[in-house]
């Protein structure tokens, strides 16, 4: 497994842990942030769909599918700026910005990866 291809498949674990967490017992973890506990479906929705994502991620890894790859690290990247927008506009507390920094990082790592993968132009 290429570097890249690594970071996907760990972070593809992340979001499968994630999902598990949210639709078993999301309101432990929305306590942990400074969130309010729901009773409503949709945290549990969020949650199969997570760990839907993380099928995704872990299945082009094991692929070695590089376009999905380059297209998650934009896509991971945009995750930090919406929840940031999303505090500023009102609609979340601070602590949902956590996610998106590890989102962020892991964007990073596979950025990092795919430029160290790629051979040297003249």
């Amino acid at each position: 497994m290429t570097p890249a291809a690594r970071s996907l498949n760990v972070f593809g674990i992340y979001l499968l842990g994630l999902g598990a967490v949210l639709l078993v017992a999301p309101n432990v973890l929305l306590q942990a942030f400074g969130m309010p506990s729901t009773g409503e479906v949709w945290i549990r929705v969020v949650g199969m769909l997570v760990a839907f994502l993380g099928l995704y991620y872990r299945t082009a890894a094991a692929a070695e599918f590089v376009p999905m790859f380059s297209l998650s690290v934009l896509i991971r990247f945009s995750v930090l700026l919406f929840f940031v927008l999303f505090v500023a506009a009102g609609w979340a507390r601070w602590p949902l910005v956590l996610f998106g920094l590890v989102d962020a990082a892991g964007a990073a790592w596979t950025w990092t990866a795919l430029r160290q993968g790629r051979p040297e132009e003249p």
